[in-house]
């Protein structure tokens, strides 16, 4: 199934789902390859295409993935938050990205699907110019990844807590991941929406945020 939206339309509409995530309905391999196909054609650093897709459907190995996330998440959710003046978008939407952030927390293992996106080469100790080479051919591919996956009818979560503290080692152990050779960008539920009539989303004006030729 195809929305046959837009490109502005997928562009403008394409959503981290949480809360509108059918968890009962099944996703089909076939139609996770196609999205996977489409991202490919993502550009990467120096034609290097070095990015792996760990696609999780096993119950156990999303149940482990899904404690670590978790455990990280009882962490992340007690820390400091950013706090921001009175209207202020993002202070209006604060309470209802909690709230949607906790509901995914408690039910990650029941999403259909998990995908691990991970590029070749470990960044821990990496320069800026390497690590921005090294993101920039990754993460193209996984925002083109959730776009076709949004012409589908497919939603995802951009997360990376499960990265935290010790997190992106033990994912690497629950799904063999050889852990001094690939770094992971993230731990994404996939699953078919309940409903598909997503809208753009509030955001901050432009102008503050546009420069010309100096700072």
């Amino acid at each position: 199934m195809k929305l046959n939206l837009s490109a502005d339309a997928v562009l403008t509409t394409t959503r981290s789902v949480r809360k509108r995530l059918d968890f009962d309905r099944p996703v089909e391999r076939a139609v996770v390859v196609e999205c996977l196909d489409i991202a490919m054609q993502a550009p990467t650093g120096s034609n290097s295409q070095g990015w792996h897709w760990i696609v999780v459907e096993d119950s156990a190995k999303k149940k482990a993935l899904a404690d670590i996330y978790k455990a990280n998440f009882s962490i992340y959710a007690n820390s400091p938050r950013a706090v921001y003046e009175d209207g202020d978008t993002r202070a209006e939407r604060a309470g209802k990205v909690t709230e949607s952030a906790t509901f995914l927390a408690e039910n990650f293992h029941r999403a259909p699907l998990l995908l691990i996106p991970a590029i070749s080469g470990r960044l821990d100790n990496a320069s800026v110019m390497q690590g921005a080479s090294a993101w920039g051919s990754l993460l193209p591919a996984v925002w083109s990844f959730m776009l076709a996956a949004r012409e589908r009818g497919l939603g995802s979560a951009w997360t990376t807590i499960h990265l935290m503290n010790d997190g992106e080692n033990e994912a690497a152990e629950v799904l063999g991941i050889p852990y001094a050779e690939v770094t992971q960008g993230g731990l994404f539920p996939i699953a078919y929406t309940i409903g598909t009539d997503f809208k753009p989303a509030k955001r901050q004006p432009l102008g503050p945020t546009l420069h010309w030729d100096q700072w």
